[in-house]
C-alpha cells in the first residue's frame, strides 16, 4: 500500500503537469486558418478558427481588435489582404484582454503597421510587462510574450473614433483586471445594428475567487461584469473566441439574401446566463468550508 500511494501521486502530478502544458499551448484551433469574411457593414472577421480578430474599416484607415499569438500575425495579415484591404492601413490596435492568446502579437503588429495601441487601464501593466504583471500567470514563462508600449490608456466608457467609426470600451473585469467588451454600431441593408464583442466571462482553471491576494476584488469584479453584459443592447453577438458565439456553426449560413446568422440577441443572453451560472457554481464550490 505504501508503494501504491507514491505511485498514484506521481501519476497525479504527471496528469496535472500535462494539463497545464496543454492549457499553455492552447487549442490547435487557435492557429488554424479560418476564411475571412464580412460580418456586417464595415465589420469583418479576420481571425483563426479559435481566436477571434475583427477589422473595422474606415476611409481614414482601419481598426484591428486583438493581435493573438505571435505566430498568428502573418495569418491575420493574409486574412486582411484577402479581403482587399491593406495590413499597413491598420491605424489602431485594440485588445479584448491582456492574455497571451489575445495580445502576444501586438509588438509585431505595431512594428509592421505603426498602429496606435490602446488598452484598458487595468491591463496596461500586464501588456507593458509582457505578461509578468498578470495576477494568475505572471510567474509562468510559457504565458509570457514581448512587452509592448501602450500609446493610449483607456478607461471605462471611453470612445475610440476613426473615420466615422465609433467603438466604446466597456470595462468587464474578472477574467483579467482590465478585460474589455467592445460595442459599436454597423449599418446593413438600411438597418443599424448594435454589435457586442465580449471580452471574456470565463473563470479559468486555477482562478481563486476568494482569498485571492493578487486580486482581492476578483469576485466583485465578475459581479460587475455580469451587470454590464446584461445591460448592453445586442443584435450582433461576437466575442474573443469563436466558440463564444458559434462561429463555425453560423459561418456556413452567411449567404446573400439570407438572414444574417450573427444577428443573435437570444444567443447572447443565453451565453451570458450560462457563463454567470458557471461562475456562481465555482464560487459556491470555493466558498464551501474545508472538512
Amino acid at each position: 500500500m505504501r508503494q501504491i500511494i507514491p505511485a498514484l501521486s506521481r501519476v497525479l502530478i504527471l496528469v496535472l503537469l500535462t494539463a497545464a502544458s496543454v492549457f499553455a499551448q492552447g487549442d490547435p484551433g487557435w492557429t488554424e486558418p479560418f476564411p475571412p469574411f464580412q460580418i456586417a457593414g464595415n465589420l469583418y472577421y479576420v481571425g483563426s478558427k479559435g481566436l477571434a480578430n475583427y477589422l473595422v474599416t474606415t476611409p481614414e484607415g482601419n481598426i484591428l481588435i486583438n493581435s493573438d499569438l505571435e505566430a498568428n500575425v502573418p495569418m491575420i495579415q493574409a486574412s486582411i489582404e484577402k479581403l482587399g484591404f491593406k495590413f499597413k492601413d491598420t491605424k489602431i490596435l485594440l485588445i479584448s484582454h491582456a492574455h497571451w492568446d489575445h495580445d502576444a502579437g501586438s509588438a509585431k503588429i505595431k512594428e509592421l503597421t505603426g498602429a496606435t495601441y490602446m488598452v484598458m487601464d487595468a491591463d496596461v501593466s500586464v501588456v507593458e510587462s509582457g505578461g509578468k504583471a498578470d495576477f494568475q500567470y505572471g510567474n509562468r514563462p510559457e504565458f509570457l510574450y514581448p512587452p509592448t508600449k501602450v500609446d493610449r490608456v483607456l478607461h471605462d466608457g471611453d470612445e475610440v473614433r476613426l473615420g466615422g467609426a465609433v467603438l466604446v470600451a466597456h470595462l468587464t473585469p474578472g477574467h483579467t483586471k482590465g478585460c474589455t467588451t467592445w460595442t459599436m454600431q454597423v449599418t446593413e441593408g438600411g438597418k443599424t445594428y448594435n454589435v457586442v464583442i465580449v471580452g471574456s466571462p470565463n473563470v479559468n482553471p486555477g482562478y481563486k475567487l476568494i482569498h485571492n491576494h493578487s486580486y482581492p476584488q476578483i469576485a466583485q469584479d465578475y459581479e460587475r461584469m455580469w451587470g454590464v453584459l446584461k445591460s448592453l443592447p445586442c443584435d450582433i453577438f461576437l466575442g474573443a473566441h469563436g466558440g463564444y458565439f458559434g462561429l463555425e456553426e453560423k459561418y456556413p449560413h452567411r449567404k446573400a439574401g439570407a438572414a444574417n446568422p450573427f444577428i443573435d440577441p437570444d444567443g447572447y443572453m443565453k451565453f451570458v446566463a450560462e457563463k454567470e451560472q458557471e461562475f456562481r457554481t465555482e464560487l459556491a464550490k470555493q466558498t464551501l468550508p474545508i472538512r
